[in-house]
Parts: structure tokens; sequence; C-alpha cells
């Protein structure tokens, strides 16, 4: 085990409120017969890749694998930002794998994937955030899976032009970054990114054609009304797709949470967000960037 991963945070033990019962999620086992879980766990072992799934604690894991979908996770699993909400580990990563492209091509293969999710930890060490790396494993994939659609859902990558043109010159067919949420929270939330930034991202991907998607994450403190004016930020950006997802505290020392926000709530943002016209918003306490996004992307025409 990595001992960065139990590195610890500085946010206070605070008890959260009680979490409701649309939260509480009914755990199903496959069928012993057609374990896809397994499948693809096995895979992703073999292959020695990461997934944000795993990295990232996300609840939806065995939902996902047993579809058969997952979320590579590039460039190792230790990240060069600390952000209060994620639970990927953070301080000085290795050097990047150089064969980790081919093992995501051969895994997604393998698993016969119509949609691939890549994404990656922040590498601020490397001059390129990474955006090669990207661009590699795609061309990969695609010449063993050449009617695949690849998801990119990239760091801000400091919003370099350099690093966002070898993006842009491997045309994924999806441009994902998540602001993740409203801007007065950035200082506590992700001290080390910044709101114009990932606005001025997407706004550069939308404005170079690209199905871009957006997406946030809330109960960490912000209003309806800060979320609404953010989900205008994106709109005014470009930005085609947005998910709206409860934020779950990873471990007692990560940013508490502050509320469990209703379904009521999240079914008003997804009409408000279609009435200032997005083509789609995935809104729902279970909703993360990368659920069915397969599914997201038929909703555009």
């Amino acid at each position: 085990m990595n001992p960065l991963k139990k590195k610890p945070r500085t946010h206070s033990t605070q008890e959260a409120p009680q979490k409701p019962e649309w939260l509480k999620v009914k755990l199903t086992f496959p069928d012993p017969k057609n374990n896809t879980v397994a499948i693809v766990r096995d895979s992703l072992e073999e292959k020695k890749l990461n997934t944000v799934c795993e990295s990232a604690s996300c609840p939806n894991l065995n939902h996902c694998w047993s579809r058969k979908t997952a979320t590579y996770m590039l460039g190792g699993d230790i990240c060069t930002r600390r952000c209060s909400y994620c639970d990927v580990a953070s301080g000085k990563p290795k050097p990047l794998d150089k064969g980790e492209p081919q093992r995501v091509a051969e895994s997604a293969i393998a698993l016969g994937l119509k949609h691939v999710v890549l994404t990656a930890v922040n590498r601020d060490d490397l001059e390129d955030g990474g955006a090669t790396h990207f661009a590699e494993t795609l061309e990969r994939i695609r010449e063993g899976l050449p009617d695949c659609k690849i998801e990119f859902l990239v760091p801000d990558l400091k919003a370099k032009l350099e690093s966002l043109e070898i993006i842009f010159q491997s045309k994924p067919d999806v441009f994902n970054h998540n602001v993740e949420t409203v801007q007065r929270l950035f200082p506590e939330v992700a001290p080390q990114k910044r709101y114009d930034r990932s606005l001025e991202v997407l706004k550069i991907a939308s404005e170079r054609g690209f199905l871009t998607k957006s997406g946030l994450i809330l109960g960490m403190g912000e209003t309806v009304e800060e979320v609404k004016e953010c989900m205008r930020d994106l709109a005014q950006a470009g930005v085609s797709l947005l998910t709206l997802g409860q934020y779950l505290q990873p471990t007692p020392t990560h940013l508490p949470v502050k509320e469990y926000v209703s379904p009521e709530v999240f079914k008003e943002l997804r009409i408000y967000g279609k009435s200032i016209g997005f083509k789609g918003v995935f809104s729902g306490p279970l909703v993360r960037s990368s659920y069915h996004a397969d599914e997201q992307v038929s909703w555009t025409p």
C-alpha cells in the first residue's frame, strides 16, 4: 500500500448529517455463471491498470463493472494535487509507464468495450501534463476497436494551449473536464485549481467543435443559486452535457458532507439545466461523471 494514500488531512472529523434512505444502495450480487464484475477486475489486474472507480471509491463500481464498463485512470495512482474531497493519493508520482497505453488498449479490446472513458491523475510534474499519454492511449484503442467511442475526462492541464492541442489532435469523441464545485468553494475544496481556468479549458474545447461535458458534486456547502450560477457559466462556455451528483465523504479526514441534497433538488436542477440549453443533464444523488457515460452521449443529436 502506498503510504501517501493515508497522509493525514487537516479537515475536522465533525459528524456528518445522517445518510438518508435514498442514498442507501441495495447491494446486488452478480450471477455466478456470468460474473462480469470479476471479469473486469481480472482484466484490470492482469494488465496492472488503475481505474478511477477504485481509486476514487466510486459507489457505482459494482453496477458499472457488471455492465463491462470502467474508467481507466492514466498516469499512475498518485496525483500532484490535493483536493479535499478526493480519495486519490497525492504526492510525488512515479515516472510515466510507457507501456500503459498499450495495456489499456488490450484490456478494452479483451472486454469488447463500445465506450471507453480515459481519465488521469493531475501530472503537473510533466511539461504537457500527460496530454501525450492520453493521445497515445486513444490511438492504441482505436487500432483495435475502430468503432469504440472514446471520452477524455481530463485535468485542467493548466490551460496550456500546447497541451490542449495534443488532446484536440487525437480527436476524442467527448471532451470532459469537471469543474466539481461552485466558484466560492474552490479555495477550500480544490485549492490548486482555478474556477476560471476550468471554464477556459471547456470554452476552448467547445470552440474547437468538441462535444463537451462537465460535472459538479453537491453537498459541500454550496447553495442552489450558486449551483445554478455555475450551470449558467458552463452553458455559456459551450458545455453540452452536465452531471450532478452527491458528494460522499471518502474517509473521516476528508472534507465533511455539509448536506445530503434531496432528489427533488436534483430534479429541479435537471429541469433548470435543460431550460438554459444543455443537451443532456444527468442529475441524481448517485450520479458520477462516468456513470452510464455511453448513454449520456446518446442524448445528443
